[in-house]
This record gives C-alpha cells, sequence and structure tokens, in this order.
C-alpha cells in the first residue's frame, strides 16, 4: 500500500522551547528533546524507505486581519503575534524541517485539510495510507486524523511522535482517534508494519 508521512506544526512558535505558542510542551519539560528524536526517526525511517514526508505548516499574514478568531485558540495565537509568514516562528524546527525537494503544505485553521491542498498533494502521490504524526494530539493530529478517515484514507498515528501541553489530554485524544484510525501505534511499531509489508 503507498503510504505518506504527514508531518503535522512541527514550527518553532509550536515546538520550540522559545516560540510563543508551546502547544505541545511548557518552556522547561524535558520531555520535548524525546519527541524531537523520536519524530526524527520517523521522518528519517520513512525517507530511507522511500516513503514521501509531507509537512504541514500553519501560518498567518502580518498583523493578522484575516485570523477567524471563533476560538481561544486562535484569539491565542493573534493576541501572541504568533506564527506569521515568513518568521523565525513559522519556520520548521531544524530537527524536523523537510528535506530540499519534499512537499510542504501551508494552511491557516486547524485541520490540515482544510483550506490547503493537502489531499490535492496526497492524490499526486498515489497515496492511500497517511502516517500522522505533530502536535498537538488533542487539536491539529485529531482533527486531521478523523479528516483523513472520512476521506478513506487508511490512518497511522505515531503515538510517541505527537505531544500536547497536557498529557492527560494526548493520552484522552489517542484513545479517542483509536476508534476512527488503522492503527494507534510507536514510531518502532509503525516503521517495523511498514517493514513486514513491503518484505
Amino acid at each position: 500500500m503507498s503510504s505518506a508521512v504527514v508531518a503535522v506544526h512541527f514550527q518553532n512558535d509550536v515546538l520550540h522551547p522559545d516560540g510563543k505558542i508551546r502547544a505541545g510542551f511548557a518552556r522547561r519539560d524535558p520531555a520535548r528533546s524525546a519527541l524531537v528524536k523520536t519524530a526524527r526517526r520517523l521522518l528519517d525511517g520513512a525517507r530511507t524507505r522511500g516513503i514521501p514526508v509531507v509537512s504541514v505548516g500553519i501560518e498567518f499574514r502580518r498583523g493578522h486581519a484575516a485570523v477567524v478568531q471563533n476560538s481561544p485558540m486562535f484569539r491565542g495565537v493573534v493576541q501572541r503575534g504568533a506564527l506569521v509568514a515568513g518568521s523565525w516562528g513559522a519556520e520548521f524546527h531544524t530537527e524536523l524541517r523537510p528535506r530540499r525537494g519534499e512537499l510542504v503544505v501551508r494552511h491557516s485553521r486547524i485541520n490540515a485539510f482544510y483550506g490547503s491542498d493537502l489531499e490535492l498533494v496526497l492524490s499526486t502521490l498515489a497515496v492511500r495510507r497517511l502516517v500522522l504524526a505533530g502536535v498537538a494530539t488533542h487539536s491539529s493530529v485529531e482533527h486531521t486524523a478523523r479528516h483523513a478517515a472520512d476521506l478513506g484514507f487508511d490512518v497511522l498515528v505515531a503515538a510517541d511522535a505527537c505531544a500536547a501541553a497536557d498529557p492527560e489530554l494526548h493520552a484522552a485524544s489517542l484513545r479517542a482517534v483509536a476508534l476512527h484510525v488503522e492503527r494507534v501505534a510507536t514510531v518502532d511499531e509503525i516503521l517495523a508494519q511498514l517493514d513486514g509489508e513491503d518484505a
């Protein structure tokens, strides 16, 4: 089965300790480095297997005039001046940024499919299965996973390559989304599954 990894919001403002949002971890949370290491293992593992990696970034025009502030999350983005297109905060984290030639999708809502060309990109790649990773588990990852499943994709969620600032929300989100996707598993389990299917 043709697969792709979709890496959601591994951006400085979202993941870096100096970011303006830090949706995955508090500033000094030691778990951050473990998440970055595990996510890197997933991305590099996909690359060595010839599986495309699609990086999804959320960003807004300078001044945030077009941001729909219908939730605390988006009001917080505006108040903090976060994720401005072209800024350091909107750039991908150094350890998790796309490589030359890899596809990047930009959008401006929670769900990576909404208002973006992600579905078209995946269709062009003839992908049937998505491996999802990113921040935050209970918002962008879960919303994107559900949408992908509704579109007919087989979805694997890489649990240890996702994070939320509240560990309870992370765990609850994974339990909930497990009812709607093919599998929630660790990066090592997913890479082993992909190897087994190619054998």
